[in-house]
C-alpha cells in the first residue's frame, strides 16, 4: 500500500475527519455551555471526560450511518493515528499545571495541545487544511492565554466553533473527492 493509498483510505473511511470534528466540536461546545451556565468545574470535567469518548462516538456514528468504520489492517496509518490520538491525554498534566496556576488557562492550554496534535493529521489525511485548524487552535490558545488571562470561557466556545467550521470544510473536501472518484 502506498502512502497516497493509505491517506485516501483514511479520508474515505473517516470522511476527511469531518465526523470526528463534529463530535469534538460538540463536546467542546457542551463543555463551554456547562462552563458558562453551570460552573468552571463542570466545564472542565465535561471536556476531559467527553474527550475520552471522541473516537468511540465517531465510530458509533459511522456504524449507524452504515459506513466503513475502520481502516484495513494493512494500512499503516491506523497505528500512527492511534499514537497521535494518545498525545492529547498524555499532555493533560501540562493543561492541569496551567489551570492550577490560572484556571482561565484551561481552554487555551487545551486548544494548544489539541492544535499541536492536529499537525500530524496533515500527513495522516494528506490534507494541508489540518495545518489551518492546528494554526487556528494554537494561535487562538496563545492569544487567549496572553490577552484574556482573566476570562475562563472564550476558549471553550472558540475551540468548539473552530472544530465545527473545520468539520464543514472537511466534509466538503471529502464529498468533492468522493464525487470525482465515482464512476
Amino acid at each position: 500500500m502506498t502512502v497516497a493509498d493509505a491517506q485516501r483510505e483514511m479520508r474515505s473511511v473517516y470522511q476527511g475527519g469531518a465526523i470526528g470534528q463534529i463530535v469534538s466540536g460538540a463536546i467542546w461546545l457542551a463543555s463551554a455551555a456547562l462552563g458558562t451556565w453551570a460552573g468552571t468545574r463542570q466545564g472542565i470535567i465535561a471536556l476531559v471526560v467527553g474527550g475520552m469518548f471522541i473516537f468511540p462516538i465517531t465510530q458509533l456514528l459511522l456504524r449507524l450511518a452504515g459506513r466503513p468504520y475502520a481502516l484495513r489492517p494493512d494500512n499503516p496509518l491506523g497505528r500512527l493515528a492511534m499514537q497521535v490520538a494518545f498525545t492529547v491525554p498524555l499532555a493533560l498534566p501540562v493543561v492541569g499545571g496551567a489551570a492550577l496556576h490560572n484556571v482561565n488557562w484551561f481552554y487555551p492550554a487545551c486548544m494548544m495541545i489539541v492544535g499541536a496534535h492536529y499537525l500530524p493529521f496533515i500527513f495522516l489525511y494528506g490534507m494541508w487544511q489540518y495545518g489551518a485548524l492546528a494554526a487556528a487552535l494554537l494561535g487562538g490558545g496563545l492569544a487567549l492565554g496572553l490577552w484574556m488571562p482573566d476570562r475562563f470561557i472564550p476558549g471553550g466556545w472558540l475551540g468548539g466553533a473552530a472544530m465545527l467550521l473545520f468539520a464543514l470544510a472537511a466534509w466538503r473536501i471529502h464529498e468533492g473527492e468522493a464525487s470525482r472518484e465515482a464512476p
